[in-house]
């Protein structure tokens, strides 16, 4: 059977982490490891002037007073004796759309499977004032990790999944939206609708795969395939043409 690691940056309490586990069992074996408590926003940091703790708390669980990314890194090393065939992170709590994507832990501990050539999903369910409910979320995850394991997705591959707040329309394979606001900040009108985000700043060309945070508002997954190479290569030809001028210094 297929080995998949979970893990996620809400911590092994997290309600989004059991129902991940609950829906993908019998789909293949699980191996458990996340932070011993929340490490939101830490990005894909790595503790390297600290010594780790692990605890084995039940069969096939563990928890690392690390980062998300910490937890993946030790898990391949120390905890598997096989390379799992997949990796995700979440269900977090609260969406990972545009800019968020930079800072969230969920998406990094996926970006770190990616970096070692594991398939990977980042899942995180958008929500209003109110409870949070990870049900829809989790029977896709489910679905989206069982068509990746029979289709043996290309190694490194990772799609970062956002899940929308009401019914689900469909789902609409998107590209990371660019904003200039900065939600950690609290400078959004708190007069705006919960569900509704602002495209002020899409500061790239114009594209006609969609946004993700607009697929969200429209009550659709947003699925969004992630990549390690952040070279603007737009900007190369241009650098290429000064670079004869900047040494010897001038």
């Amino acid at each position: 059977m297929s080995l998949i690691l979970l893990t996620n940056d809400d911590g092994i309490e997290a309600k989004g982490l059991r129902s991940l586990e609950e829906s993908l069992r019998g789909v293949a074996d699980l191996l458990i490891v996340a932070p011993d408590e929340e490490r939101s926003a830490v990005s894909h940091g790595l503790t390297i002037r600290a010594p780790l703790s692990v605890r084995n708390i039940s069969t096939n669980h563990f928890t690392l007073s690390g980062t998300p990314a910490d937890c993946v890194i030790y898990a391949l090393a120390h905890l598997s004796a096989r390379t799992p065939d997949l990796v995700i992170s979440g269900i977090n709590h609260g969406a990972n759309l545009g800019d968020d994507i930079m800072y969230s832990g969920t998406v990094a501990a996926a970006r770190e499977a990616s970096r070692h050539g594991i398939a990977s999903l980042a899942v995180s369910q958008a929500y209003e004032e109110g409870a949070i409910r990870f049900e829809e979320g989790a029977k896709f995850a489910r679905s989206l990790a069982k068509t990746m394991l029979e289709q043996k997705s290309n190694g490194g591959i990772c799609l970062n999944v956002n899940i929308p707040v009401r019914k689900i329309r469909g789902v609409k394979i998107t590209r990371q939206g660019c904003t200039t606001h900065f939600p950690h900040f609290n400078l959004l009108d708190r007069r705006e609708p919960a569900s509704s985000f602002t495209d002020a700043a899409d500061l790239r060309r114009k594209s006609q795969i969609p946004l993700d945070f607009q697929a969200i508002v429209d009550d659709y997954i947003s699925i969004t395939p992630l990549q390690r190479d952040q070279t603007d290569y737009s900007t190369v030809p241009t650098l290429l043409k000064v670079a004869p001028k900047l040494y010897p210094f001038r």
